[in-house]
């Protein structure tokens, strides 16, 4: 029973040591550990809470306190059909998420201009599964609210390390 534990903790330092993380997880600069957004949809607010969570952030529930503010502005989410069947039913479509969004400090001192982030995919619409395909097009919109909010993360962790050199 002990090499059990011993291999565990053992396996467990390793994985540490060797600078092993979970996906999506950052290394944030200290003024980055509590970050508030402005604005935003209810889905990308919830898309950075994980992330933050990851990586030992969180988010603020007020300006007062916080490190960064990401203001979201004109957020856009919609849905375009691609192409038809011979019965005139969608075969495949496209999602779009666009959102602009700057960031400033507690105090309103902007750190980097308004910037925009736009996402497409599409994906095929097989009518003999249509419950499947609204849990897909759930799915892929989860993962597009996650990629803007990393890519969101990642732009102001550069912003902010490049500002503290």
């Amino acid at each position: 029973m002990l090499t059990k534990k011993a291999v565990v903790l053992g396996l467990a330092l390793l994985l540490t040591a060797c600078g092993y993380h979970l996906r999506g997880a950052f290394q944030l600069p200290e003024n980055m550990k509590n970050v508030y957004v402005e604005g935003g949809s209810e889905p990308l607010l919830e898309q950075f809470r994980q992330v933050m969570k990851s990586s030992s952030g969180q988010l603020a529930s007020s300006r007062q306190g916080a490190g960064i503010v990401i203001k979201i502005f004109n957020e856009d989410f919609n849905r375009r059909v691609l192409s038809l069947s011979t019965r005139g039913k969608s075969n495949e479509f496209e999602l779009g998420y666009r959102l602009d969004y700057e960031l400033v400090n507690a105090d309103n001192g902007l750190l980097m201009a308004r910037q925009t982030v736009d996402i497409r995919r599409d994906y095929y619409n097989d009518q003999q599964f249509m419950i499947a395909k609204d849990n897909e097009e759930a799915m892929i919109r989860n993962e597009m609210y996650r990629q803007v909010v990393n890519t969101i993360v990642n732009r102001a962790r550069v912003i902010l390390e490049a500002g503290a050199k």
